[in-house]
């Protein structure tokens, strides 16, 4: 008994001392953390429980000169489910699983009630984190979604994931849509998203979170939060209008030649600003004309005939000519070095003056002037190309230049050929832009400025930086040079290659070319061995007091007819009439034509002040109560009358906007914080939310008009 005792007391010996020593241990272990290891745990708890979060910047907008959202960020949604989320009991969701699948199937419309169901039912048991309920939707769904059973109980307890994702949207769909241009998340840019992304994007902020029970995080004010910095509004010199009525022209007679693609530009004269620029081209994956390259801007060409003024340029400034001689053309044939340049004019013209030659594009008359002038010395013929800076690019607003490429004599590939092809348009490569600036120069008394993009940049609706006009060349000829070329300008449209075009109310000068397109190693021939053509128009109007200047070209039309004067020629006629019905400040005498109007034109319902300023610029009478801030025109023979149009400007009731143009109910809703989205063209027709419906801020709005 003794030594069993004495076994059990050493076995509870041993025991005790293990334990004695372990809690030594274990205390000097707590010790060592505390003093040695202490910092380094608690940074590591900290990680794990707290955490800056980036908050991301609010796009800057995208507008056009009056206001015009081109582009803007749009808020949407990501709907995710949590199925793992702490508080999301069994019985819960299989409580309200059937409710949930029959509202979803309701809502979207794209399954039924019972595969929503499987599907629910298939990722609960699977414990999937974040499973994808629907992608992009928007303000107004994801308030119904937070109200559906078992998403109303929120992250923790109900799963219900909402992730915030903004989208760029274009309002205007395909008008300018290259140039406008995008911003991938690879940070590919391109247009005035490109150029000035630096500007639109803003500054990311940050804000300090800590996590709480329920996997929750809160935000904590712990003095290093950095708020978000909002992008900069652009604001650029498009012009909705002009820009519509551009593009359309130019679609309906691209659609009407079956040509491969096409572009069109139109600048203010005085500051060189962009009113429009379309380009389209023919895409046979979706059979339609749509947006992909930037042609006015990135395609260097052989322009052709256009590029005859500057041969008439180059020779009257040299003073080899006066627009007045006489030069024989003969049978429309003449030949360098063995190689035929003919006129398109069968038989040739005979002898015909210097305008003559330009006025009907003759290529041996242009070629015989050059050849007189500069054959002796074709280096000065190319310092006066380089006098006009079209050696250089322009440096616009948006990446993507074309390269111009002017020969110089010292060059391998100039031979004898180079002088004559070039002075009509060969063998020399500029872009539209840069044919347009020209032009412009001669409309604009000689000053070349650069063409123009963007207006300013706004922040919060204040002006941040303003783009001044710049000039390129102040002078780009002498004054006798300028008058000669505009009166042969517009002889092209008075008796010319362009007499087509004769017959407006105001008068336009411009200049025709039909250029052939060279194919690589098939020559000036397709591989099928057709020849193709590009047909351009480039001109101004109105010719005598010059406001506005257009460029179109058109490549490959493909049905026989390839002149510029039927083909582009059209498409500039279209527009310039467009603008000058809309801008009486350019029509003569247009208070005497408004009012030798019979009936006076109806209107919409819109703001007082603006139909007030239009009444005193065109001298109508009117009568107008000054209560109303809001009115709807009632027209008659003699005078208008305003009558008032009720407003609530109560900031959570949704106002009336039915009947007003896309502007005014734009301001109207934006006061009240509403996102607006727009389906057609005109005035309101309809609105998704009726007149005194409770909204609140960000709620959107859709807007059909007709």
């Amino acid at each position: 008994m003794p030594e069993i005792r004495k076994e059990i007391l050493l076995r509870f010996t041993v025991v005790y001392l293990a334990i004695i020593l372990f809690g030594i241990f274990v205390l000097f272990k707590v010790l060592y953390l505390q003093l040695f290891e202490g910092n380094y745990w608690k940074s590591k708890a900290l990680e794990l429980s707290q955490k800056n979060v980036i908050i991301p910047p609010t796009r800057g907008d995208i507008l056009s000169i009056d206001g015009k959202v081109l582009a803007t960020s749009v808020p949407y949604y990501e709907i995710r489910m949590d199925f793992r989320a702490e508080g999301l009991k069994k019985d819960t969701f299989y409580k309200y699983v059937d409710s949930l699948s029959i509202y979803l199937a309701q809502i979207f419309k794209d399954k039924s009630q019972k595969e929503y169901r499987s599907e629910l039912v298939s990722a609960y048991k699977r414990g999937e984190r974040y499973y994808l309920i629907k992608r992009k939707v928007d303000y107004q769904i994801y308030k119904k979604l937070k109200q559906l059973p078992l998403f109303r109980l929120g992250q923790n307890k109900g799963g219900f994931i909402a992730q915030q994702i903004f989208t760029r949207l274009k309002p205007y769909g395909n008008l300018a849509a290259r140039t406008i241009g995008y911003v991938t998340k690879d940070r590919v840019v391109v247009g005035v998203e490109g150029a000035f992304d630096s500007y639109l994007r803003g500054k990311e902020g940050i804000q300090f979170m800590q996590r709480l029970s329920g996997n929750v995080w809160m935000p904590i004010n712990n003095g290093n939060a950095i708020e978000p910095k909002d992008g900069f509004d652009v604001i650029t010199t498009i012009d909705v209008n002009i820009q519509d009525v551009a593009h359309h022209a130019l679609l309906t007679h691209l659609q009407k030649h079956a040509a491969a693609y096409g572009c069109v530009a139109v600048m203010e004269t005085h500051t060189g600003e962009i009113r429009a620029i379309a380009n389209l081209q023919y895409d046979s994956v979706s059979n339609k004309y749509i947006e992909k390259f930037n042609f006015v801007i990135g395609e260097s060409v052989e322009p052709g005939s256009t590029f005859k003024l500057v041969s008439m340029l180059a020779a009257l400034e040299e003073g080899c000519i006066k627009i007045t001689d006489t030069i024989n053309t003969g049978n429309g044939i003449v030949s360098y070095y063995g190689v035929k340049m003919k006129d398109s004019h069968e038989g040739g013209y005979g002898k015909i003056t210097v305008s003559d030659i330009f006025a009907y594009s003759s290529n041996v008359g242009t070629s015989k002037i050059i050849k007189s002038c500069f054959d002796k010395n074709p280096k000065a013929f190319i310092e006066r190309i380089y006098s006009l800076g079209l050696q250089d690019k322009l440096g616009l607003d948006v990446k993507g230049e074309g390269i111009p490429i002017i020969k110089d004599p010292s060059d391998t590939s100039w031979s004898g050929l180079t002088l004559p092809w070039m002075s009509i348009g060969y063998e020399v490569k500029l872009t539209p832009m840069q044919i347009l600036t020209l032009y412009n120069a001669v409309a604009n008394n000689g000053v070349m400025v650069k063409p123009r993009l963007i207006k300013e940049l706004r922040y919060h609706g204040e002006t941040y930086k303003k783009f001044d006009t710049e000039i390129i060349n102040p002078n780009i000829c002498s004054k006798e040079t300028l008058h000669a070329l505009k009166k042969m300008l517009e002889a092209v449209v008075e008796k010319g290659t362009a007499k087509n075009l004769n017959n407006t109310p105001y008068k336009i000068a411009g200049k025709t070319g039909t250029a052939q397109i060279a194919r690589g190693k098939y020559g000036y021939r397709d591989e099928n061995a057709q020849k193709t053509y590009r047909a351009s128009f480039v001109g101004y109007f109105p010719a005598d007091a010059p406001k506005f200047s257009i460029i179109v070209v058109v490549n490959s039309p493909s049905r026989s007819v390839y002149y510029g004067n039927v083909v582009a020629g059209p498409i500039f006629k279209e527009i310039a009439d467009k603008i000058y019905a809309t801008h009486v400040e350019i029509q003569k005498n247009f208070h005497q034509i408004a009012q030798t109007d019979t009936f006076l034109p109806d209107g919409k319902t819109g703001y007082a002040m603006d139909y007030v300023n239009i009444c005193k610029l065109l001298k109508w009478s009117y009568s107008y109560n000054l209560s109303s801030e809001w009115v709807v025109p009632s027209c008659d023979s003699k005078k208008i009358a305003f009558k008032p149009y009720g407003i609530n400007n109560h900031k959570k009731i949704m106002p009336n906007v039915v009947g007003m143009g896309l502007r005014d109910a734009m301001h109207v809703l934006g006061n009240l914080g509403l996102e607006v989205r727009v389906v057609g063209r005109g005035k309101v027709r309809k609105q998704s939310i009726p007149s005194g419906t409770s909204v609140d801020k960000g709620d959107m709005v859709y807007l059909e008009l007709s």
